[in-house]
């Protein structure tokens, strides 16, 4: 599977952005696809994942309220509106597919990684 995310950029404080993520490569449609961030420094963190079908999401809460998380599996991409960003929104945001959390290590893993895509919002 290979995964292209775009729409990262140079946003003020307050602003907005929406990523994309388009896949190739397998069934999109029967697989369950997340938005993943790193800032310089941090470990990664989950963002927002959603369902094969689209009707079920979640957010970290830090995002909620702000981010919403669609799919449009007849074009192969899984989006990441974000709203009212914020400094601390700044990373870089990848997609993931298939994403799946472990209870045992207590992160996220996936079947495969997007390249990532720079996100910097400035006060």
């Amino acid at each position: 599977v290979q995964l292209q995310a775009s729409g990262g950029g140079l946003v003020q404080a307050g602003g907005s952005l929406r990523l994309s993520c388009g896949a190739s490569g397998r069934t999109f449609s029967s697989y369950g696809m997340g938005w993943f961030r790193q800032a310089p420094g941090k470990e990664r963190e989950f963002v927002a994942t959603i369902n094969s079908g689209g009707g079920s999401t979640n957010y970290v809460d830090s995002v909620k309220g702000r981010f919403t998380i669609s799919r449009d599996n007849a074009k192969n991409t899984v989006y990441l509106q974000m709203n009212s960003l914020k400094p601390e929104d700044t990373a870089v945001y990848h997609c993931a597919f298939n994403p799946r959390y472990s209870r045992i290590t207590g992160n996220y893993g996936a079947d495969y990684w997007g390249q990532g895509t720079q996100v910097t919002v400035s006060s």
